[in-house]
């Protein structure tokens, strides 16, 4: 009997990975002011925080200035203040929401470094579990993800509402 992995949600990836799209999809997404179909889960003034399509882990997001720029050198304090501050919301939301071991937290600047989309900077934070490397990834390529990415939106644009709501520093 062979058994059957069914994730038809990579059908969009598969079917798109090459085609190339117009303009910056870190320009384009939040200009388009539809927060929740571009799983644009917080904005700041000169940054804001989008789930990756392709996540490593549940939770999984960057942190992108709206200024188009592939130069870390070159963001302003202004830019890495408001970048770093909603970087650290998002973890006090992640911590809040899916109680994770850890984190990864930073930038693949250039395709060597394994930036996918390398023309426009983003801080990736990927939450962490104990374990949560499985045979899955290692074999076939593959990550399990428990939850839709709509789910995810809601819990984390929830989530961040309340961390800014409460007016403190993350711990």
């Amino acid at each position: 009997m062979s058994e059957r992995l069914w994730a038809p949600w990579r059908m969009q990836y598969v079917s798109t990975a090459n085609q190339p799209s117009e303009g910056c999809i870190f320009c384009n997404k939040p200009a388009e002011a539809n927060d929740a179909e571009n799983l644009i889960v917080a904005r700041s003034e000169l940054c804001y925080a989008i789930l990756n399509l392709y996540p490593y882990t549940s939770g999984h997001l960057m942190v992108v200035p709206y200024r188009h720029t592939s130069d870390f050198t070159r963001l302003s304090a202004e830019e890495s203040l408001d970048l770093f501050q909603l970087a650290q919301q998002c973890v006090s939301a992640l911590e809040r929401t899916y109680r994770p071991d850890g984190f990864n937290i930073g930038f693949n600047l250039g395709r060597s470094a394994g930036a996918g989309i390398e023309e426009h900077l983003h801080m990736h934070i990927v939450p962490r579990w104990y374990g949560d490397t499985n045979f899955m990834t290692t074999i076939g390529e593959v990550r399990v993800l428990p939850e839709s990415l709509e789910q995810t939106y809601q819990r984390l644009a929830s989530a961040l509402q309340e961390v800014r709501a409460d007016g403190r520093a993350p711990r």
